[in-house]
């Protein structure tokens, strides 16, 4: 029987090509694609993660460098946080780095380990140098003004930067050699995929001229109407239904025809009733297309629910109405308490500020006792936490600024506490008294009025008390000497003499606080004036108040270089310049705390 080459068995011999050709393609692509994918892990496993570990190493020592240099310069507290991540950098993130690089570097070459721990020693080096010649011996305000301490740092600092540069130098070495190792294996990886990729070329023109003297003997009797069976179902999955029926033909595909004919039918049906049971229509007649419809029993079903619910919702519309009414009209009636209260509030506290200017000298009475000065005097709140305070005894002008514990409110009462004791203090005084001796009855007069609870098994120390104090700086003018005592408490006063700010430093305890159980005494500075001297006192608010372009504090050098060039002004200028200055910086931000600066010129 003579062989024939029927369609089927050309489809067949078709598909045997395809067959082949995809199965040569298979095992070629997997070859190299396991090729590829150890290429890959190399680079993403051992490669790439050394590069961006060396390079985080870099920075790590570049921020290292950056916070040394700001430790060095910059004067702050020991808690400060840039303080804090130096330290956290040396003592954890700098460890678990050199931890990770070593788990990477067991993949390199001898040299490249070799080099790494070279690196690594070096790097230990200057982190024990930052840690023994600067951190540790800068530990303090008074260390940044203490020459004996800075000029050895700087020099450490000077060393340590030359070891960094060959640290830095040794790194980029060792980066660039990674880089290279990277850019090896991936261009080994790129030429394995240009293999493949030509590959899939050819494949890809014999599967095509396959294809078509596939689909040529197929096409007609297949294809065609099986398309057209599809668009009308892919219009249906969007919710078109066609307008037209398809035509019926005496085979498979036609009973798939009329098959999707009655579905048609029976989707416009559901369809209409759908329309009328959402338009509100409950009463629509609708008739499942059989017992087994499942979709046209549920319509039913949700017909009936949807009825139900209407009325439930409609019954919950009116009582939830009822109550946002009368919620509402609870709501008005106590914002209208609140408002009241808040009424109340304020204008008692204005009153107490009437109360607390009563003792607050007038510029007037300012300028009587003390004719070249001016005091800048902005509270935070309402009422202040700061107040200045200022008498005439003998021939001798004192004048003090006093910073109380808070602002606001509690401020306020400490400062009437304040000037009730001054006041008791200095009343019958018509003899010099030391503005030191002042301080010390002042500091006895706060605790006595507070009731500290004294401890009985020690008389020097105490078991509980308050810890709401004052900072202030008290000064005596005598102008017939020309001399000047002044008394601190954490507040200094600066001295501006011929362009040159000269700082009086004051005692590191407040005003009414024991400090180890103990009332401490105060200091008196004596200080021969000159004609032309400037002097301030102030509380911290000044350099306290955020702003500027970076939101930062004003901070005490600024305010020091400030008031050098408002020295400069005519003294019933300087007050202006130092509310424009500081308002300027400030900006929108709020006023942190209370502001008060008083100068005097001799």
């Amino acid at each position: 029987m003579a062989f024939k080459f029927t369609i089927g068995k050309k489809i067949g011999a078709g598909f045997a090509l395809v067959i082949l050709f995809t199965l040569i393609a298979f095992i070629y692509t997997n070859i190299i694609v396991n090729q590829s994918k150890r290429e890959t892990d190399q680079v993403v496993k051992v490669v790439t993660p050394s590069v961006t570990s060396l390079e985080f190493f870099h920075s790590t020592l570049q921020r290292s460098q950056i916070l040394i240099t700001k430790w060095y310069h910059v004067q702050s507290k020991d808690d400060d946080p840039f303080k804090q991540d130096l330290r956290e950098l040396i003592k954890y993130k700098y460890p678990a780095l050199k931890k990770g690089i070593d788990s990477l570097s067991v993949h390199w070459t001898e040299d490249e380990k070799e080099q790494i721990r070279t690196i690594f020693s070096f790097t230990d080096q200057l982190f024990k140098q930052y840690q023994d010649e600067i951190m540790s011996q800068i530990n303090s305000f008074s260390a940044y003004d203490d020459a004996s301490i800075k000029f050895p740092a700087a020099l450490a600092l000077e060393a340590a930067d030359d070891k960094l540069n060959v640290v830095y130098n040794q790194l980029n070495q060792l980066i660039n050699s990674q880089k290279n190792n990277a850019d090896l294996v991936t261009h080994q990886m790129f030429t394995s995929f240009d293999y493949l990729m030509t590959f899939v070329k050819l494949l890809g023109i014999f599967l095509v001229i396959g294809g078509i003297l596939i689909a040529f003997f197929t096409i007609r009797t297949i294809v065609k109407p099986v398309q057209k069976l599809k668009n009308v179902l892919q219009d249906m999955s969007f919710g078109v239904l066609p307008k037209d029926r398809l035509i019926n033909r005496s085979d498979e595909i036609g009973d798939m025809n009329m098959a999707l004919n009655g579905l048609v039918s029976a989707m416009e049906l559901t369809t209409d009733f759908a329309k009328e049971v959402g338009s509100g229509n409950f009463d629509s007649y609708y008739k499942p297309l059989s017992d087994q419809d499942n979709l046209g029993h549920a319509l039913l079903k949700m017909r009936t629910d949807l009825a139900e619910n209407e009325h439930m919702l409609e019954q919950k519309v009116i009582e939830r109405t009822e109550q946002v009414v009368k919620q509402s009209e609870e709501i008005k009636t106590k914002n209208n308490e609140l408002e009241i209260l808040y009424k109340h509030i304020t204008d008692s506290i204005r009153y107490a500020k009437r109360l607390q200017e009563a003792i607050i000298p007038t510029d007037h009475a300012v300028r009587q006792i003390l004719p070249q000065s001016f005091v800048l005097f902005k509270p935070k709140d309402i009422v202040s936490g700061d107040f200045y305070w200022i008498k005439k005894i003998q021939n001798k002008s004192y004048i003090a600024a006093i910073d109380c514990t808070g602002h606001g409110v509690p401020g306020a009462f400490m400062s009437l506490v304040g000037y009730n004791i001054l006041k008791e203090i200095t009343i019958n005084s018509n003899t010099e008294i030391a503005p030191s001796v002042i301080m010390d009855k002042m500091s006895k007069g706060v605790v006595d009025t507070l009731n500290p609870k004294y401890d009985v098994e020690d008389d020097n120390k105490i078991a509980s008390q308050t810890k709401d104090g004052m900072d202030m700086g008290l000064c005596c003018v005598d102008y017939d000497k020309m001399e000047l005592q002044f008394s601190g408490a954490f507040n200094p006063l600066y001295l501006i003499r011929n362009g040159e700010l000269i700082q009086y430093k004051a005692d590191k305890f407040p005003v009414g606080v024991r400090v180890d159980g103990i009332i401490h005494d105060f200091t008196n500075n004596v200080i021969q004036l000159q004609k032309g001297d400037t002097f301030y006192i102030f509380s911290d608010g000044y350099a306290d108040q955020f702003g500027g372009p970076k939101g930062k504090k004003f901070m005490t050098g600024n305010f020091r270089t400030l008031l050098k060039e408002t020295s400069k002004l005519p003294i019933e200028k300087q007050k202006d310049f130092l509310n424009n200055t500081i308002e300027n910086w400030r900006g929108e931000i709020e006023q942190v705390d209370d502001v008060l600066v008083i100068g005097v010129k001799v």
